[in-house]
């Protein structure tokens, strides 16, 4: 049975949603490939979208940023976490190479930890990278020239990265510079069938309420405006985490009944932050997006301007946010057009076609 190696960020959950779609497009070209799964995000979130077999290898691949919530990035945590993760760096990438070496596959895909890629050209096996950006483009504005070791650290991940054998970088993104061969792919989404009715049945949704899925990805949100949600008539909002006892406009997800997908595919309107996922998906559905940004994030940039120019959006402030303020936004983004249609959703499919050249 072919292998293949897959490194995953566990970042949120937007890594694995990138590579969740192109892994079932492989799948069509590479009869009977099976996955292994070297990612910390848990095996709860590809048992409903990975259609091949695949084996889930517990293992933190990268850091990321570490943040206090979905909003704010929590630079010194960030970076002693690099220094962690750096601290023996060649016996470290030894050691994955190790593991790698006895797995025996056939191909090592990261999105997008410097590790999995430093690890499997180590191992000597082809090694790819995929994403829509990297690490060190996100490190890069919190180097502080009074802590020499931050530009080691972010010269290790460039070094890391260099010596993968092609970096597909997923549209819509950044200019990623540390890789020695590119190639430019489509967006990568796998929208599914809504199940409007059942939804709102579900949650007690009025045929003139506007439901909204409050859902900030895989970093939780602790504490929205819930009283300020409670009062907003004309609305139900389904709440990606734990809902206090007594509200009647505001639903846990866990009460819909559907994943999160199907859930994303059903609502009117969806207030989060621009994150890879949701962003590409909504544009996908036709679904208004409501946005908070944290303007300290490299990808947000290219991803608010795609979903201007193809979606349905509007920016609500941080303070907006905080206090309730929802609705100028929200009625926004209702009314907006989109300027120009979406892409075709080819990423996956662009990727397979690639990837299949090493089996």
């Amino acid at each position: 049975m072919p292998l293949i190696w897959c490194s995953i960020s566990g970042h949120g959950y937007g890594h694995a949603a990138q590579v969740v779609p192109v892994l079932n497009a492989l799948s069509k070209l590479v009869p009977g490939v099976k996955a292994l799964l070297r990612t910390s995000v848990p095996a709860g979130f590809f048992e409903p979208r990975l259609a091949i077999p695949w084996e889930l290898s517990p293992a933190q691949q990268d850091v990321g940023c570490i943040q206090n919530g979905p909003l704010s990035i929590d630079i010194a945590a960030t970076w002693e976490a690099h220094r962690a993760l750096h601290a023996d760096w060649d016996n470290r990438i030894h050691a994955e190479a190790a593991l790698i070496r006895q797995a025996r596959p056939a191909l090592v895909l990261s999105d997008i930890s410097h590790l999995g890629i430093a690890a499997g050209a180590a191992a000597g096996i082809p090694t790819i990278g995929l994403c829509s950006l990297s690490w060190d483009l996100v490190l890069d504005p919190f180097v502080d020239p009074a802590e020499p070791d931050h530009a080691v650290i972010l010269q290790e991940i460039r070094d890391a990265y260099a010596q993968a054998d092609c970096f597909l970088r997923v549209a819509p993104g950044l200019e990623v510079t540390a890789f020695r061969n590119r190639r430019d792919v489509g967006p990568i989404a796998e929208p599914t069938a809504p199940q409007t009715a059942k939804l709102r049945q579900a949650i007690g949704a009025g045929p003139s309420e506007t439901v909204i899925l409050v859902g900030f990805g895989g970093i939780a949100l602790q504490a929205p405006p819930f009283k300020q949600m409670e009062a907003m008539h004309g609305f139900r909002f389904l709440f990606d985490g734990p809902v206090p006892d007594g509200l009647s406009r505001v639903s846990s997800l866990s009460t819909a009944g559907l994943p999160f997908k199907q859930v994303l595919a059903s609502v009117d309107l969806i207030l989060t932050k621009p994150g890879y996922g949701t962003t590409v998906e909504s544009v996908a559905l036709g679904i208004p997006v409501v946005y908070v940004r944290r303007y300290n994030f490299a990808d947000e940039p290219p991803l608010v301007k795609y979903l201007h120019r193809h979606g349905r959006g509007a920016e609500l402030s941080r303070e907006a946010f905080e206090q309730g303020q929802w609705d100028p936004a929200i009625r926004q983004a209702l009314a907006q057009s989109p300027v120009e249609p979406p892409p075709p959703l080819s990423g996956a499919q662009d990727a397979a076609d690639l990837l299949r050249t090493y089996f």
